[in-house]
């Protein structure tokens, strides 16, 4: 056959191929591209990985659970924290421009944020103070509890945590982590590493439905923490669940009469209270955040609704009276301080609440901050975390108020 004859033949074989595939509704693939309808990657599995979406879950929750959960839906809000649009050429969030303006006997007039660390991956959350003055901070992608000391130097004093999401250390000097890898859990890491926690009504946590998210100890042994519901393990791993919020950050007061946890009951207006010039500024810009959020967070939330819930802890450690205690625009992590004061990531920063709930100001941040913590040596240095689960940034910024010394956070 000539050159003419096979340049027709294959043309004509190429045509049958365009119309083969056309027929199947699918276009023929450019040179260099994926082939179209091709299988996407694998779903991960293990320690990094979050519990719902392990590619083991749906598998896991059929076999173990008498009702088990739906699959997660994509989050929409609640955090404030989690998505950064402006990044520089290395990938790191871009800092925005703020001003810390004072708020008497809270912080100083023009008071900077300092950054003390960096990291890649989804790897600074939960934050909790030291007794030497340095601070732990849990490493969901790495499976690690990471320690920054006095001087912003980073070591790993427990490994093999299993996408931690959260670390607290009660008053006794108990560590504690929620590991988030399939099948989540409470886990004692020191001074014994022991399960405090890893069922629910006789079936596994998984079977509640969402992510462990965030925890505050109590000084009796026992944990409190938001897994799209408000949770208590007693100190003899009993876990009871309370109220109606879904919640996300939590931290109790430091008398522990009070549970404070972020999110918004049904049927919830904004106050009168909350009605300030800063204040709606603050929630305008935590609705602003929330919407850039993006999906598969840190597994809790407030139905994209911020606020602050309050419980009334009782002797046994169960809570009543589930009630809004403010509709700031607090959306996630959160901390008290000496005298009572509450402080929530959300807004443009930190938002600063007095203990009968009236909103007292914002601390701005550069980043949107997922949660807040004080430390060091005199506990008067407020740790923020910025975590987009791709880039981590840790800053410290100078307080007059001081953090409660009664316990770790």
């Amino acid at each position: 056959m000539n050159t003419k004859g096979m340049l027709s033949v294959a043309l004509f074989l190429l045509g049958a191929l365009v119309v083969a595939i056309e027929g199947q509704g699918q276009a023929p693939a450019l040179p260099g591209a994926p082939a179209a309808g091709a299988a996407p990657a694998a779903q991960q599995t293990g320690p990094g990985v979050q519990a719902p979406n392990d590619a083991k879950y749906r598998e896991f929750v059929t076999a173990k659970c008498k009702n088990p959960p739906p699959p997660p839906a994509p989050r929409g809000g609640g955090g404030g924290g989690r998505g950064a649009a402006a990044t520089n050429p290395d990938g790191s969030p871009k800092h925005r421009d703020y001003k810390v303006a004072a708020i008497p006997g809270v912080i100083a007039d023009g008071a900077m944020w300092k950054t003390v660390w960096t990291g890649r991956g989804n790897n600074a959350d939960g934050p909790v103070a030291t007794s030497d003055g340095g601070m732990l901070f849990a490493q969901n992608t790495d499976s690690k509890i990471m320690k920054l000391d006095k001087d912003g130097k980073a070591t790993f004093p427990y490994e093999n945590t299993r996408t931690s999401g959260s670390v607290s250390i009660n008053k006794k000097g108990t560590v504690f982590v929620l590991e988030r890898a399939l099948p989540q859990d409470i886990l004692q890491v020191a001074p014994k590493r022991q399960v405090l926690a890893d069922t629910y009504k006789g079936e596994p946590l998984d079977c509640a439905g969402g992510l462990v998210n965030d925890m505050t100890t109590d000084s009796k042994g026992g944990v409190y923490f938001t897994m799209s519901g408000v949770y208590y393990a007693d100190p003899k791993g009993m876990v009871t669940k309370y109220g109606t919020v879904g919640g996300n950050g939590i931290i109790l007061s430091p008398d522990e009469k009070t549970l404070y946890v972020t999110g918004r009951l049904m049927g919830v207006a904004t106050s009168p209270a909350d009605q300030t010039p800063a204040a709606v500024a603050a929630a305008a810009a935590a609705a602003t955040a929330a919407a850039a959020a993006p999906p598969a967070g840190r597994g809790g939330g407030g139905g994209g609704l911020t606020g602050l819930v309050a419980f009334d802890v009782q002797q046994d450690g169960s809570l009543k009276n589930e009630r809004q205690f403010s509709t700031c625009a607090c959306g996630d992590g959160s901390a008290v301080d000496a005298q009572g004061r509450i402080y929530v990531t959300g807004g443009n920063g930190v938002q600063v609440l007095d203990k009968s709930g009236k909103f007292l100001g914002e601390i701005p941040s550069p980043l949107p901050l997922i949660t807040v913590a004080f430390g060091g040596k005199d506990k008067k240095t407020l740790y923020g975390v910025a975590n987009t689960q791709q880039w981590d940034e840790i800053f410290t910024i100078p307080m007059t108020a001081q953090g409660f010394k009664g316990r770790p956070k």
